[in-house]
């Protein structure tokens, strides 16, 4: 791995794999719909362009040995189209570039919630089966692409899949914020003790990079798919509570059942969808199942064929967010 190619490489995610691909003093372009000032200032190189256009992907993959596809439309609310155009078509794009150009590997950057039932899903591994239904267009067209890049794999493509589980951390723009923005309105959802695991942002980086190394070492891993994340399950709503507390704002008390929400959910969608409404609703039904149910997995596969194992803490990561938000208000 010398030179390699990061899909949305300005993004959360995105920036943090291309910030450690530095220090191994790796050569990194950076492809993403605009340019970022913060990689400019870090010297990588950025190509501006379109995953859903094809001769710009496939000019991107040329003169890279590895392609870290981390770019995608995230979630719960949008019209399908634009979905798919992003994770589907994008993801096709890269794969074809990737095989046109030859000796190319790919990490793929999918979710754990492309498995997601509406079920609890408690220390489950990869052997889990896609479920035959979604709630939201996120999930079932990261599952679609995810679905292309096994194909893919087994026609000879050298690819691997990470499914990191909610990732947080300093400079989060999706998790995070989300949170805080809903403070003092937020309410619990069914039980209160149901684990979830979660990955702090730098581990998920790092398993990316190990996943291209391992890949690299041992071609037979391609194909294989990776629950990532801190190997330790905590409560939802404590969690959450420990991102209000780095914020100083105030715990979630409130509670209401799962039936309630998902309700609303169906109530807010519907509405949503017949005045044609583009913000996101107060709640939808992916969303009430996801807060009503547990979800953490069995990481062991990681552990064992990368060597993967999270080095910043729960707790350690936690301290870190708590300086950046109060440096950046």
């Amino acid at each position: 791995m010398k030179n390699v190619l990061v899909t949305g490489g300005g993004g959360f995610l995105g920036k943090a794999i291309v910030t450690q691909l530095l220090v191994h003093n790796i050569g990194v372009t950076s492809f993403s719909r605009r340019r970022y000032p913060a990689l400019e200032q870090m010297g990588v190189h950025q190509i501006q362009g379109d995953l859903a256009d094809a001769s710009a992907v496939m000019a991107a993959v040329q003169s890279v040995d590895t392609v870290f596809h981390v770019a995608a439309m995230p979630g719960v609310w949008g019209p399908y189209d634009a979905y798919f155009s992003v994770n589907v078509t994008g993801t096709r794009h890269v794969i074809e570039a990737c095989r046109y150009w030859g000796e190319k590997q790919l990490v793929y950057t999918s979710s754990p919630s492309v498995v997601f039932d509406d079920c609890d899903m408690e220390n489950v591994d990869e052997s889990v089966p896609y479920p035959d239904t979604y709630l939201a267009p996120y999930p079932e067209t990261k599952a679609m692409a995810e679905k292309l890049v096994r194909q893919a794999a087994h026609q000879g493509l050298s690819a691997i899949i990470l499914r990191p589980h909610l990732i947080w951390g300093p400079e989060d723009n999706h998790l995070f914020p989300r949170i805080i923005k809903r403070a003092g309105r937020l309410k619990m959802v069914g039980k209160t003790d149901d684990l979830v695991d979660t990955i702090y942002v730098d581990n998920a980086a790092f398993a990316h990079i190990l996943a291209a190394q391992k890949l690299e070492e041992n071609p037979a891993l391609s194909g294989r798919i990776y629950f990532i994340s801190q190997d330790e399950p905590v409560s939802k709503w404590e969690m959450t509570n420990a991102f209000l507390k780095a914020a100083d704002l105030p715990p979630v008390t409130g509670h209401v059942s799962p039936k309630v929400a998902y309700a609303a959910g169906w109530f807010f969608e519907c509405f949503y969808n017949l005045f044609g409404i583009q913000k996101e609703p107060p709640m939808t039904r992916f969303v009430a199942r996801e807060l009503a149910t547990s979800h953490w997995f069995d990481i062991t596969r990681a552990k064992t064929e990368l060597g993967y194992h999270p080095k910043i803490s729960t707790k350690d990561g936690l301290i870190r967010l708590e300086q950046w938000f109060s440096q950046k208000k």
